[in-house]
């Protein structure tokens, strides 16, 4: 179970870790009683990420805009979720961000603490800096500063940093989480710290020891995602042929900007969280969750492109392309007209856009058939990719690796243009 983030920042303020002065608005006439001075941050207040990609945080410099914007987002859908209550919180003037979380890691059953020097909602920027520290034995100090030293922290941030870590492995124990994730940590001109954002994901299990966290989740109507399927966006053009698949909500908000900005139209967008950015565990199964999403997003008929945009790290990434090999290979046998544009975070290994390659790709876009009985185009990056146990399965398929999400979207809207 997610918390909402006042629920988060409640139990933060309660530990010591510093936050904003906010209040939580139940209707948009509560802005007119509103104790904090202007400008105010209005906050979704939904369990879902990517709220300020999609328009559930705003800043606002008055009553009259406070009201009208709290109207809107009250009404704002986030991935299915409309909010019923919102957080009016101070403006801060943030100098840096940092990415700060920790986590119970059940492979290795031991906290894990993780840090990044790029915070935000810029998931790439954050994970491309990631730090991890595993708590092998009793958690002392040293590992809170250890993880600042790898983040590359000097000065007063060490300390500031270390500290809240270290509240945060206290909340973690004390609270029976699974994970306390702060995201942006804001540092200001004057070197001040502060949670701006954070995230608690409480153990199920736990709530019959932590009667303050099972009257959190009494406030929660919680409806399970079945653990097999993955969670539909439901941001789509009902006219569109480009199918999305990602592996967070930020993430896929982010693509699906890039996709729409480049005038290309997307028919669906399936978030699985199996590879979560953030090695947090998912009860589901993330071979099932990413088989199941392949198999939506390539039998539904108008989708011509399947766009496949992952984050994880090299071990998860290595899975996810053997998964992906194995899908399509197995739609291979039964159909042999397969049109694969693979792009991953890995050195081009060699040219597979010949023209034999082309023309056999032209021939496969001019067959017909009454139903769905070939594949659309894939085209798949994944980041942090060490796949090149992968690549002897896939090198019979017309396979191009290259790294970046803006050359993924061109090419996705090239060929559903096509």
């Amino acid at each position: 179970m997610d918390l909402l983030e006042y629920q988060a920042k409640s139990l933060f303020r309660e530990i010591g870790i510093p936050v904003l002065p906010s209040q939580c608005i139940d209707h948009p006439r509560d802005l007119k009683q509103l104790d904090i001075p202007y400008p105010v941050v209005l906050k979704s207040q939904v369990p879902k990420g990517g709220r300020g990609r999609a328009g559930g945080i705003r800043t606002v410099e008055n009553t009259i805009d406070a009201i009208a914007t709290a109207r809107a987002i009250f009404n704002l859908s986030i991935l299915g979720k409309y909010p019923n209550v919102l957080l009016a919180e101070s403006h801060y003037d943030a100098q840096q961000e940092f990415y700060l979380a920790v986590i119970l890691d059940y492979s290795l059953k031991r906290p894990v603490l993780l840090g990044s020097c790029q915070g935000g909602i810029h998931v790439e920027n954050v994970m491309a800096q990631m730090q991890r520290v595993v708590v092998k034995d009793d958690f002392s100090p040293f590992y809170a500063r250890r993880l600042a030293f790898k983040m590359g922290l000097q000065g007063y941030l060490i300390e500031s940093v270390s500290d809240i870590v270290q509240k945060m492995y206290q909340l973690l124990i004390q609270k029976d989480l699974d994970l306390v994730e702060i995201n942006p940590l804001g540092v200001s001109a004057s070197h001040e710290v502060m949670a701006l954002d954070g995230k608690i994901a409480v153990n199920d299990h736990a709530l019959g020891r932590q009667s303050e966290l099972a009257n959190l989740a009494s406030s929660l109507t919680h409806t399970p995602q079945p653990a097999d399927q993955p969670t539909d966006l439901q941001w789509t053009d009902s006219q569109g042929n480009i199918g999305i698949l990602c592996n967070s909500p930020c993430l896929a908000a982010a693509t699906l900007d890039l996709v729409y900005k480049a005038k290309g139209k997307p028919a669906s967008c399936l978030i699985v969280d199996g590879y979560a950015s953030w090695d947090v565990p998912s009860a589901a199964s993330p071979v099932q969750q990413l088989q199941n999403a392949l198999q939506q997003l390539t039998d539904t008929q108008n989708i011509q492109v399947v766009l496949v945009n992952i984050l994880s790290n090299a071990a998860a990434s290595e899975a996810v392309a053997d998964v992906i090999a194995s899908y399509l290979l197995s739609k291979g046998g039964q159909n042999a007209e397969i049109s694969v544009v693979d792009y991953a975070q890995t050195p081009k290994t060699g040219k597979s856009n010949s023209r034999d390659s082309r023309n056999r790709r032209r021939r496969n876009l001019t067959s017909k058939s009454a139903s769905r009985t070939d594949m659309p185009h894939l085209v798949i990056r994944l980041v942090n990719g060490k796949i090149d146990s992968s690549q002897n399965r896939l090198a019979a398929l017309p396979v191009h690796w290259m790294d970046t999400l803006d050359q993924a979207v061109a090419q996705a809207i090239s060929l559903a243009r096509s």
